[in-house]
């Protein structure tokens, strides 16, 4: 998950409180967040039960978008900083704080109640669990130290996790398989995160966010730790394989995609360029659903 103005073009301010809210759950990042978990329900599920897949989507959604919507309540004044953030509905005043801590308290809750009942009571308590990491220690963190990335990582995961778990019966339960799934996403967020952190260091910097892993921030250092998180990734990957949950075919897949993120992490870490960089954000955007629906074939 650029630059700052002051002077806010009006055409930008021009869009409906409806719009607003919907701005408010980062529709586009919350929708990639819950495939995620519908992918990874769909995995562990010997066969498909359908209200429970539904619970997912909107209860997934509900609280990602919850934990989208608080994090832009609490960095209202900061967004004004930066230019990527400066035309959202809290720095605009299309929404007042009232109107988007309520909003964001009732999807909230309506999502973790969906979960709890109609999948299982583990899957709403990691649901939400996750809204209180990301609001109320990730975000806060973000202008302390960069080991925020590590713990923002938690959260972002865990959709992954609440996917599986949402699959099991009962009170609900975390399999070895789901662990390993979650530590794909958990990993990937890394390379992901820091080349997006490398691209935009700017514009995080007036609004005091230090991101990159390295407190030399764009040096070699923050390059290497993005290589060797790839790296890793490759492997962590094939996890699923090599403990017998995926075939083959799903292995070549992994490894395909992985050394295809290594190739464009090494080249990055030759140059250390603003385009490299966001070229490897969008592979690693590419990566992760091609990673996921190859280990869902279980082939």
């Amino acid at each position: 998950m650029a630059e700052v103005s002051t002077n806010i073009p009006t055409e930008k301010t021009n869009y409906s409180k409806f719009a607003g809210y919907l701005k408010l759950t980062k529709f586009r990042l919350a929708s990639l967040v819950v495939f995620s978990a519908v992918i990874t329900f769909i995995t562990m599920s010997d066969t498909i039960n359908w209200i429970s897949l539904a619970a997912l989507t909107f209860g997934g959604f509900m609280v990602t978008g919850s934990a989208n919507g608080f994090n832009q309540i609490i960095e209202k004044d900061l967004d004004k900083k930066m230019h990527r953030t400066m035309h959202r509905p809290m720095p605009l005043d299309v929404l007042n704080a009232v109107e988007a801590f309520i909003f964001c308290s009732l999807i909230g809750i309506i999502g973790t109640v969906l979960l709890w009942v109609y999948t299982n009571p583990l899957s709403g308590i990691l649901g939400f669990i996750s809204i209180l990491l990301y609001a109320l220690v990730y975000t806060p963190l973000k202008r302390t130290t960069p080991l925020s990335v590590f713990v923002g990582a938690f959260p972002g995961a865990l959709p992954t996790l609440i996917g599986a778990v949402a699959a099991t019966e009962g009170f609900g339960k975390i399999s070895f398989l789901a662990i390993l799934l979650f530590l794909i996403q958990f990993v990937w967020q890394f390379p992901h995160f820091w080349s997006l952190a490398w691209f935009n260091s700017e514009d995080y910097a007036k609004a005091d966010f230090y991101l990159l892993p390295s407190n030399g921030g764009k040096d070699k250092s923050t390059q290497f730790q993005i290589l060797l998180y790839c790296v890793f990734l490759l492997f962590v990957s094939i996890f699923p394989f090599i403990f017998g949950f995926t075939g083959l075919i799903s292995a070549i897949v992994c490894v395909v995609a992985g050394i295809t993120l290594v190739l464009q992490a090494y080249n990055f870490y030759r140059l250390g360029t603003d385009e490299l960089a966001k070229k490897l954000f969008f592979i690693t955007l590419i990566y992760l659903p091609v990673v996921q629906l190859a280990l869902m074939t279980k082939q």
